[in-house]
This record gives C-alpha cells, structure tokens and sequence, in this order.
C-alpha cells in the first residue's frame, strides 16, 4: 500500500527529504595574506555563531577592495598572490582563474570542496566550474549566461560568494561574471544528496532569480545583492518576523510566485508566511528568533488529483488529499512541523472507494461498478477503521493559497508593526 502512495504523491514526498538539511556554511583557511582587511571585514559581519560565510571582494578596478586572503590549506608556502595564483594552475590547469578559486566547506559535501572556476579555452570553450576534493573532481556545474548575451565573449569572473540565499538550510554559489562588458548576476540553488537517493548533490542556476536580481539590484556586488535581498541581514540576525518575511517575499517574487498570505499555523502570535503560484504550487516559511525555516518549497498540485494543501489554524496540522481513477483511491496524508522545523508525516492513509477483490490496487472493468458503494481504509498496510481515520483531523481545514500581492504582503507586514 505505501508503494502506491509513493508512486502517486512522488513529487511532493520527495520535497519532504529536503527538509533536513545540514547548515549552509563556507570557510576560509589560513594562507599567504595578500590584504587581510577585507578578510577581517568579512569575518566581523559573520554574527549568527552556527556557521561561517564569506564572501571575495569584488575586482572593479582602481579604488576598489583588494581581494580578501584564498583559502590555501592544500597549497606550500608562496611569495604572496601571484605564487599561490601559479600554485593553483599546477593544480588545476593554466585556465583555471585562480583569483577565484577557493578552498571551502559546503554543506552539500563532508569536509573541505576546491570550487575551481575555469576560463573558456580552446578544449572547453564555455565558462564552468568544478568541485573538486582529493583530487577528484565531484561535480561539474555548468555556466550560465543570459539569453541577452548570448554569443558574447567571456571577460571576467568578478566575484564568488557562498551562503544560503534561499533559507533552506544548504549553501547555495553566488557569481558576478561579466561576457561582453555586461556584468550580471548568476545564482545555483545546492541540493544536497537525500538518504534514500532520491536526489543527488547538485548545484542548479536560478535563471529567473539571476536575471531579476541583476535588472533591480542598485549595485552588482556581492554586498549589494545581500543588501538588496535581505537588507544585508544574514538568517539568524533579523529584528522581527516582518523584517524576515519582507525578505523572503522579495525572493519568492524574483522567483516567479505572485501570491502571498500570513496565517497561523502553529500555535504561537507569530504568523506563517504562505507563497506560491495559485493551481500549481506553495510554499510555506516559519519564523523563530531570527531566523526563517522553510517549512514546504513549492510543493505542486492542481494536477494529477492532488487537490491542494490544507491547514488547521493553530493546530500544527496539514493536510494533502489525493486521488487515482477519478477518486476511486484518496491518499490522505497528514503532516506537522516538528522541532526542527521540517514537517514530518503523521500518517497516510490509502483509501480505496472500489472492491478491491484480486487486490491489484487498481479498479478492474468487473469492478468499477462497485466505485462509491464501497470503501475501505489502510494505515501502513492494515485496515483501519472510519473512526480512526477521523482521529487525525484536528478541526477546520482551510486551503493554503495566497490572496495577497507582494505590495499587499509588505503592507501588511508594515501596518503590523508596533
């Protein structure tokens, strides 16, 4: 029974797995010090105490900083940046820019990652980079260039920042490259790899994301994207829940998601910010001690039988309802967000409206005619009765949906202030 829900509710279940996640981290080891300011800088802006970030600085040109210290633990001693630069191209190859190129811990991978970006040449003639770890080389991740600049030859890679843009926990690879004298901002999502092996470590550009935040954006550095999306405040160090959610909405709206909503999910003051696509998808994010979780990341529905998600307010319980053969079989599954703020299922329970009587799972031609003269209920494989189906419910059920604009979100969140 628990195979057919899974075949049948697959790709909202397979999100479930995303929900523990290791924390975003990125780190800088001791090396030659070319400019330690920038470095020091960096390191006194890194207040949340559960994990590091950094960021390089940015090379524009005369009056800008210099480059902060690379990350150099696998390197020999070397005469300053252009000794540790040469040490990096004997390790990775002559087009490897090694300005860029550092040595980290990401939280998709155990122990310290090169992340090595290469130039085109003539045996690789596009931008890429790669994730490299004892000499092997883990993942490839191809570059991105927007459609405007297609065709553009490749100029400069002017910047590299590691850190959890998205609140899920998972340190995500933040570029400024510039192709033709246009710089713009390219943004990959990191996936870890999930126990069961439903998915594998991944990193995978943001195209939407990238292209919104380079077009509003004021300034194209690494600093002014953290200040334009979150107001420079890193997870873990907002004032409020209003300060958190005005973040998170301007994400969600470079993202593509157009609806928003504040409920009470749980049982505290402090309320759910709800985000997503109506018909098609919906996102959830909590807020505790200045720090935004997220609770669901664009779970789908509208399709294939699967209704939607519900909640019952104040009762940390959600609900999802789908459906085979035009209702002939309901898959009810239950959730609720547990310490850790992932949501975690309660139950599932496999309903079939026919009399299963070869017991293949499927309504046969001889069957369908007992479709809603008959019904029997299954927790993990036995029967269960009416009565103990009902017990999980918790009280009203609303469906979670965003009726607000962002406009009407960051209103909301302002007028509530006080």
């Amino acid at each position: 029974m628990r195979e057919n829900i899974r075949k049948k509710a697959g790709l909202f279940l397979l999100v479930l797995a995303f929900g523990v996640m290791l924390t975003a981290c990125g780190r800088r080891e001791g090396g030659e010090n070319t400019e330690a300011g920038i470095l020091e800088e960096v390191l006194e802006e890194d207040t949340d105490g559960d994990a590091e970030e950094f960021d390089n600085a940015e090379e524009t040109g005369e009056g800008s900083p210099d480059a902060p210290e690379r990350a150099s633990a696998d390197l020999p001693a070397g005469d300053g940046a252009e000794a540790a630069d040469g040490e990096l191209r004997e390790m990775f190859g002559a087009d490897c820019i090694a300005a860029q190129t550092f040595s980290v811990s990401l939280s998709e991978y155990s122990g310290e990652v090169w992340v090595v970006p290469f130039a085109p040449s003539a045996e690789n003639p596009e931008f890429r980079m790669q994730i490299i770890q004892d000499g092997e080389i883990l993942q490839e991740i191809a570059g991105y260039v927007p459609d405007r600049l297609a065709g553009k030859a490749f100029d400069s890679l002017d910047a590299v920042s590691f850190y959890d843009v998205n609140f899920d926990g998972c340190t995500d690879i933040v570029l400024i490259e510039t192709y033709g004298g246009t710089a713009f901002a390219a943004v990959y999502y990191g996936f870890p790899h999930d126990a069961v092996g439903a998915h594998e470590r991944t990193f995978t550009v943001q195209e939407a994301l990238s292209d919104g935040i380079t077009a509003q954006a004021e300034e194209l550095s690494i600093s002014g994207i953290r200040g334009f999306l979150t107001e420079g405040k890193k997870n873990g160090a907002f004032g409020d829940y209003r300060e958190a959610y005005r973040a998170v909405g301007r994400l969600c709206a470079l993202e593509g998601m157009t609806g928003f909503d504040l409920i009470y999910f749980d049982a505290d003051e402090i309320p759910e910010l709800v985000a997503g696509n109506e018909g098609y998808c919906v996102s959830l994010y909590t807020y505790e001690a200045g720090t935004v979780y997220r609770l669901m990341d664009r779970w789908p529905y509208g399709a294939m039988g699967n209704a939607g998600y519900e909640y019952c307010a104040r009762k940390n319980s959600l609900r999802n309802v789908n459906n085979d053969f035009a209702g002939a079989i309901l898959y009810t599954t239950y959730m609720a967000a547990d310490s850790r703020h992932t949501l975690d299922i309660v139950v599932q329970i496999e309903t079939y409206n026919f009399d299963d009587a070869n017991g293949n799972g499927v309504p046969d031609p001889e069957e369908e005619g007992s479709i809603g003269c008959y019904g029997v209920s299954y927790i993990d494989g036995r029967e269960a009765s009416d009565a103990e189906c009902a017990s999980y419910a918790t009280g009203e059920y609303t469906y979670m949906e965003g009726s607000m604009s962002l406009e009407e979100l960051q209103k909301r969140l302002e007028s509530s202030a006080g």
